[in-house]
């Protein structure tokens, strides 16, 4: 299994990667500013935010790729060092294959560089081709397959050493569904069986399915982060009501109640509630439209939440940091 560290010749049992006060700038350019975050062993942390919010610039920074202006990564409670690095699994947006190599021989050289005897680097390569889908490709060469079939070659080619630590930067783009299926289960897999698993998506109903906690990132700064479930909590009190109407009936309710419809859908609708605002004022509303054939609280999504946080205003932000 994973290699725990060792601190004072006792053994730690709990590893987590801490990513500590980052700060990292490009000129003028703020990369991160201030970012913290930290990652449990057995967990999937979903990396979530638009383009140039500064997700691959932390990655990049963990795998020792950059250095941070300011601020420190910490693995097992100490500074990361290189040795350190070296076992973690990287898989970078861009391809770093090696074309003319067959798939199996490939890993296995992947495997071999970590430290690994070649009977466990060809055994470990074989499982994951299986698990992935490509086992009767094994023979073939990398510059032969698809761009789909290329991703999780570099899925594998992380994963081959069985590394404590993952960290995978849109490790999903591309793939079919059946490939996203399959890759998904090897990283839960992974995770169940210790290793903690950071990997950054545009794809958020894929990242609310899969993550146990979720991190969204804003000009380089965490905006928003916890367990799915607590942020979908966030997004208020949201209610789902299916109406036999006229059209236009939502926007109706919605004016008269004060609510926003948050999506609309043929005869029904999801609305958010202001606070303090009494569903049964929403259900009256809805009636008053017509035979009313659903009326039942849902929870926002991951979606929902983020393209709230991401289009609040920075002063709104900045006010809400000022001590009482």
């Amino acid at each position: 299994m994973y290699r725990w560290a060792r601190r004072n010749d006792k053994e730690i049992r709990h590893p987590m990667l801490e990513l500590r006060s980052l700060t990292r700038r490009y000129g003028s350019i703020v990369a991160l500013d201030n970012l913290s975050l930290s990652v449990s062993p057995g967990q999937m942390y979903g990396f979530v935010g638009t383009n140039g919010a500064g997700k691959t610039t932390a990655m990049r920074i963990v795998l020792g790729v950059l250095s941070a202006d300011s601020g420190e990564v910490l693995w097992n409670g100490e500074v990361l060092d290189a040795e350190s690095r070296r076992e973690f699994g990287y898989m970078p947006e861009e391809r770093g294959l090696y074309p003319k190599m067959a798939i199996l021989d490939h890993l296995v050289y992947m495997a071999r560089l970590h430290g690994m005897s070649k009977y466990d680097a060809t055994k470990a390569s074989s499982e994951l081709l299986d698990a992935l889908g490509l086992a009767e490709r094994s023979e073939d060469r990398i510059e032969a397959l698809s761009l789909g079939n290329q991703q999780r070659v570099q899925l594998a080619t992380a994963l081959v050493h069985r590394p404590p630590v993952l960290v995978l930067d849109e490790p999903f783009s591309g793939l079919d569904p059946m490939g996203v299926d399959m890759m998904a289960s090897v990283l839960r897999r992974r995770a169940d069986e210790g290793a903690s698993v950071i990997f950054s998506s545009h794809q958020l109903e894929l990242v609310e399915r899969l993550c146990d906690a979720v991190g969204i990132i804003r000009d380089g700064r965490l905006v928003a982060g916890g367990t799915v479930e607590e942020l979908r909590s966030r997004g208020g009190s949201q209610v789902e009501i299916e109406v036999d109407a006229r059209p236009g009936w939502a926007a109706s309710v919605a004016r008269s109640t004060g609510s926003t419809t948050v999506r609309e859908q043929g005869d029904s609708a999801v609305f958010a509630l202001p606070t303090g605002t009494d569903d049964q004022l929403l259900l009256r509303a809805a009636q008053a439209a017509g035979p009313v054939r659903r009326f039942a609280p849902v929870q926002a999504t991951l979606a929902e939440l983020f393209r709230d946080v991401v289009t609040e205003e920075p002063a709104a932000e900045a006010a809400e940091e000022v001590p009482a």
